[in-house]
């Protein structure tokens, strides 16, 4: 992370998480990525998939409590720039899918760390805050798994297990039913918009830039809106 990733959290309370996350982060070839934002960003859209994921991990590494986050990817390019902020990378798994992608990261996690608590966390969120998801990741039950929603009420953003628990990830089209359902806890938390706003299209990028984007995508969409 660096320290232009930082920004302001509002009123969002320091949050105390336990110790030594680890968090996966996974992230599609760029040209196959964001393919709902073409509408709006035009050829620009794997340059926005990027931007996003360089926030999401600047931010991810700077939250308190994390100590490592894997980002799997078979994107070489994409995998130079965020192991140059401090990622892991890990290769994909050709053909396997969001989920085997994440059960692949979560295994090299447990690898790196056998007794940390991790979680999954999705590439897609510019306007990510350290703080807010350190106050997550503190809400996690200390014995179990837990997600938080996104922002529409369907999908999943973050999803936790502690040590000794299965990940288990269910994510794609309503995720949000299929975790409950797993049996995770859901995350109600107020003052957490940065860690459940994803962005899949030109509408979410707008909510996204109200919250206060990274420097990466606040760069990129500068240029992309209208004068």
């Amino acid at each position: 992370m660096t320290q232009d990733t930082v920004r302001p959290s509002g009123p969002v309370p320091p949050a105390a998480p336990a110790a030594g996350w680890s968090l996966v982060i996974p992230l599609k070839p760029l040209a196959l990525a964001k393919s709902r934002l073409a509408p709006y960003a035009g050829d620009h859209r794997a340059d926005l998939a990027l931007s996003f994921a360089l926030d999401t991990v600047s931010a991810a590494l700077a939250t308190p409590g994390v100590d490592r986050v894997l980002v799997v990817t078979r994107d070489a390019g994409a995998g130079r720039r965020l192991a140059a902020l401090g990622a892991l990378v890990v290769a994909d798994e050709p053909g396997g899918g969001l989920n085997r992608a994440l059960t692949h990261g979560a295994s090299a996690a447990l690898a790196l760390a056998p007794r940390a608590p991790l979680a999954a966390l999705s590439a897609d969120l510019p306007a990510l805050r350290p703080a807010e998801l350190a106050l997550v990741l503190g809400a996690v039950p200390p014995d179990g798994r837990a997600f938080l929603p996104d922002s529409p009420g369907l999908g999943t953003t973050l999803l936790a297990c502690t040590p000794g628990r299965p990940l288990s990830p269910a994510f794609g089209n309503g995720s949000r039913a299929r975790h409950g359902a797993g049996g995770a806890l859901e995350l109600r938390l107020p003052g957490v918009e940065s860690v459940r706003r994803d962005v899949d299209t030109g509408a979410d990028l707008a909510e996204a830039a109200a919250l206060g984007l990274g420097p990466h995508t606040r760069a990129l969409f500068a240029s992309l809106s209208p004068r």
